[in-house]
């Protein structure tokens, strides 16, 4: 995959279930593309009332990064003026990208982050009715907790996402 360092062109990002059933989509442009790291620049075409972010205005924007072998994504959304709102971290299986639509499947799990990189673990339990309501195989559970950690230790060293920005 060429690397991409000026934004290019719009894709789709599809959200699926374990079951492969679509769970949300929403248009995205590339930003930064590699052989590693998606980085996508989106806004939400939508207001949207979120149980833990409260609403969410329409034209809300975010930064999203997808590792195409990595267990998880970080959403970074922004204020108006461009400065972080928070962050929040979904584990997933790893991304995949075919003809303009990069999908991936949400494991529930969820990490939110805040401006001052405090966080809390999101979602165990939904994450626990789905494994036995779709019957994720050993290795989809245990990959699920190491990726949770990894999001941690990321958080913890000020990592990519987690560190300043440009």
């Amino acid at each position: 995959m060429p690397t991409v360092k000026t934004p290019s062109a719009e894709l789709v990002v599809r959200v699926l279930k374990y079951d492969g059933s679509v769970y949300r989509t929403w248009k995205a442009r590339i930003s930064y593309r590699d052989d590693r790291l998606l980085v996508l620049d989106a806004e939400f075409e939508h207001e949207v009332r979120h149980q833990l972010l409260g609403d969410i205005p329409r034209g809300t924007r975010t930064v999203e990064y997808y590792w195409f072998g990595r267990w998880y994504n970080v959403f970074r959304f922004l204020q108006p003026d461009g400065t972080n709102r928070l962050y929040y971290c979904n584990v997933n299986l790893p991304p995949t990208m075919s003809n303009g639509v990069l999908s991936y499947v949400d494991l529930d799990i969820d990490i939110l982050v805040q401006p001052d990189l405090s966080y809390q673990v999101l979602d165990l339990d939904e994450f626990a009715v789905n494994a036995d309501r779709y019957g994720y195989p050993e290795q989809v559970k245990r990959q699920a907790h190491e990726a949770v950690e990894e999001l941690v230790s990321m958080i913890a060293a000020r990592q990519v996402p987690f560190g300043p920005h440009p």
